[in-house]
This record gives structure tokens, sequence and C-alpha cells, in this order.
């Protein structure tokens, strides 16, 4: 990793970098001067406002009177700034003051899908699976943990040493986790997934290789045959994405609720009804977790219940909703492999702390999910459906799977793009005569398609 570029210094451009590095001079970027500076203005600029309505002001008038602060200002302490330079300390002070500060210019980047904050010194971006520092800085840890708690008081919460780790979400759905000193050790630290108002489409994912049309008419078909879908993959791997997805397929007739710890899906159906967790507050009281909405839920006559990722004891409720008649319901879990999301959910719903025999577990694990769709991340950065499988049933204590599509590895380009193909194992799925009962025609050539990716 590169270091942070000197104070005063100019700021050594990165590709993909320049739409953000150009926008800030370098002779203002990042030095306890420029930061000195803005932080006069502001504070001339509360004397001039009033604070309690500057936010409430039209952002042209308050564009203007920071103009006028910074002309007197630069007169009265006779320092040399092009227009360019005075522009850019204006729209910083604006940023200060309706926005988030020295994040507003990579939040205004489509191309980053992840901001990690390491302290203030050191802001990273990811875009399209790499990651880079920027040269945006914050003043101190003071100035950081000011804009944390400027996210997360705008969603109900607060961030302080009795309550150090938050989860919230900004204004167009990105999740953010802060958590901060004493068990922070290098400053606040924060990370934001990004989640834009575009919703990846079908023909999006197909277009970006991420899935072959073949696989995707097959989930699709699976979707609107109420068939209960697993999808699995690491972090960052685009689980979420996945859900958003291939829940276009769902009916528009039908009733869905929701169930998240941070909204982020965006389902396009009319009947959504959303559910967010809300954790307790400094007395350990008023905390709704998943498991009481899922309860919940249940009661609200549901057609699918969509629960954004099992981590814990609701995993258990909502098997048991799926074998009580919510079918067709969908949820996200970490995991590596089929396999080993079976295991993880075996694991939480032993967490819910019933005498329940892992035997039995397993058998309404079985019966409940019918899909498994696992996403990976590749060393390149893309994202992929690295396979489709279904649930044969149960074999030696295990859930069986069989791949029914998958993605096959078959090298690296020289530059460094992987190689494969999407195709059929060559199985015929179990899954075709609910399909068939359900009124949904495939494709007679749907699994003799194979759908190269970066070869050549």
């Amino acid at each position: 990793m590169r270091p942070p570029p000197a104070a005063g210094a100019p700021v050594k451009k990165v590709p993909g970098e320049a739409a953000i590095v150009e926008r800030v001079p370098g002779a203002l970027r990042a030095t306890s001067r420029s930061f000195e500076l803005k932080g006069e203005i502001h504070r001339k600029l509360i004397s001039v406002l009033d604070l309690n309505k500057v936010n409430s002001l039209p952002r042209d008038r308050v564009r203007m009177e920071i103009g006028r602060v910074v002309e007197k200002l630069l007169q009265e302490q006779r320092v040399p700034m092009t227009t360019a330079e005075e522009n850019q300390i204006i729209e910083e002070v604006l940023d200060e003051v309706f926005g988030l500060g020295p994040l507003e210019a990579l939040l205004k980047e489509p191309s980053i899908s992840d901001i990690l904050i390491n302290g203030p010194n050191k802001v990273y971006v990811e875009r399209f699976g790499k990651l880079t520092l920027t040269g945006i800085r914050f003043k101190d840890n003071a100035h950081l943990l000011h804009v944390i708690e400027k996210i997360v008081s705008k969603v109900g919460r607060r961030v302080d040493e009795a309550n150090p780790i938050v989860d919230a979400r900004l204004q167009d759905g990105s999740r953010v986790n802060a958590i901060i000193p004493p068990l922070a050790l290098d400053g606040p630290s924060m990370s934001i997934r990004r989640f834009g108002r575009h919703v990846i489409t079908s023909e999006e994912l197909i277009e970006k290789r991420t899935i072959s049309k073949s696989m995707l008419e097959f989930i699709g078909a699976c979707v609107a045959a109420k068939t209960t879908i697993l999808i699995s993959g690491g972090t960052g791997s685009g689980k979420t994405t996945t859900l958003n997805a291939i829940s276009r397929f769902i009916p528009e007739e039908e009733r869905v609720v929701t169930i998240e710890d941070t909204a982020e899906l965006q389902l396009q159906q009319r009947h959504v009804v959303k559910f967010e967790t809300r954790p307790p507050n400094l007395n350990k009281e008023g905390g709704i977790n998943q498991r009481q909405l899922v309860r919940t839920a249940l009661r609200m006559r549901p057609d699918r219940i969509i629960i954004g990722e099992c981590r814990g004891g609701e995993a258990l409720d909502m098997l048991q909703a799926m074998n009580t008649g919510v079918e067709g319901s969908m949820t996200t879990i970490h995991a590596n492999t089929p396999r080993d999301a079976f295991s993880r959910l075996e694991a939480m719903m032993l967490m819910a702390d019933l005498e329940i025999p892992s035997k039995v577990l397993i058998q309404q694990l079985a019966s409940a999910i019918k899909m498994v769709c696992q996403v990976a991340r590749l060393q390149d950065g893309s994202r992929k459906i690295t396979a489709i499988s279904e649930v044969l049933g149960v074999e030696d204590g295990r859930v069986l799977t069989q791949d029914i599509f998958f993605f096959e590895r078959t090298g690296m380009t020289p530059d460094g793009k992987v190689q494969g193909r999407f195709r059929w194992s060559g199985v015929e799925p179990k899954i075709l005569d609910r399909l068939r009962m359900a009124g949904i025609p495939l494709r007679a050539d749907i699994f003799d398609e194979v759908v190269e990716v970066n070869q050549g």
C-alpha cells in the first residue's frame, strides 16, 4: 500500500482517482493550514448566521455568506489564493455544513463501491474490486468522530464510549459501520458499503458476465414457482445485489415482508412491507431483534418473507416459517460453499436455545430449502454466480446438494482477468417437476448454453 502523502505535498494521482483528486487543489489538500482556514470560516459563518437555522436555509444563500467570509478573511490575513482554490474552499465548507465533509467528494462518485476509513489520515476506496488509497483527509480524530455522529444521529442512533460500535445507513441506503475508541486503537474507523439508487437489472448481470442467460432463466423460474432459495457467499461477494436482482421474478400480486438489520434491499414490487431491527438503548432496553420481527411477520399474512441476512437464532424461526406455508422465502448467509452454508445455518438454529436434536434440524433444513445460489468475488474483482445447487436430501447426517449450473475456471489472462465458462453440470434437476406443475415452462435448450468469460 502507498503511504499517505506528506502534508502540503501534491497528491500523486492513481488511475481511477483523477475525478476525485482534481477537485481539490494540491496546495490546499490535507494541510493543517487549509483545515485551520476552513475551521475559521466555519466559525465566522456561525457568527453571521443562526446555527439552528443554517441547515434550513437555501444552499445558495449560505454559499453567498461563505463567499463573503472567505473574501474578508483572505484580505485580512493576506493569503494568496486563486479563484479556483477560493471556490474549492467554499465548496468544502458547504460540505461541512450540509453534508459529511471530506466524504462528500467520494459519495458523488458512482464507481466507488466501498469507502474504508482507517483513522483520519487513511481513506481507501474500492472500485471494480480493487482497493486504492485516496488523498482525502480529516483534520483529526475529533473531525472524523463529528462526521460519524452526524451520520448515526440521522437514523436515531448514537455512538460514544458506552456504545462504541454502531450500524447505520445513509439516505441513499448505503450501509455504515463505525467503531470508535477505546475499542479502535488508531482513532475512529468507519466503513461505508455503497448502495446506489440504481438497482442492477437482470440484463446488466448478464452483460457483466455475473451470470449466464440460462442460469438466470432457471433461477427466475424457481423464484416464480415459490422455491425457497438460500444465497451464500463471502463478504462483498454481491449477495444482496443478487437477492435484489432475482427478487424481480416474484409475482407482483404477492405480499412480501422484508426483515433486515440495516435496510439494504430494494425490491421493486408494490406490495412490500419493510421491517428493520432496533438496537437496545443505554439501559439495554427496547431492542428488537430479527427473531421478534420474523414472528411478527408471520402474523401479517405474508406470501414470502425475505431476511436480508441470517446471523443468529432467527434462522430457526425462518426455517419453521418455510416449513409451514411461507414458501418462496429467501435469505443470504456468509459461507464459501453450499455445504458450509448449511453447517452455519445449523449452528445458528442451535443459538435459539431450544433442545432440538441436530438430526431433526438437518432434516428440516433439507425439507425447507430447495436451492442454493453461491456467489463469489474473484481475484480480478469480478463477481460471479459460481454455482446454482439443488438440495437433494440428507446423507450421512449432512444436507446433500447437487450443482445444476456452475462457473468453471480455466485460467487467467495476461492482464489479470479470470477466464472460465458458465455451464450445465449434466444433471437434470428434480425441481423441473415443480416448475411444470406451476405452469412455468423452460426453453428446451436451456441446459445447452455454455458462456465463455474473458476468452481473448
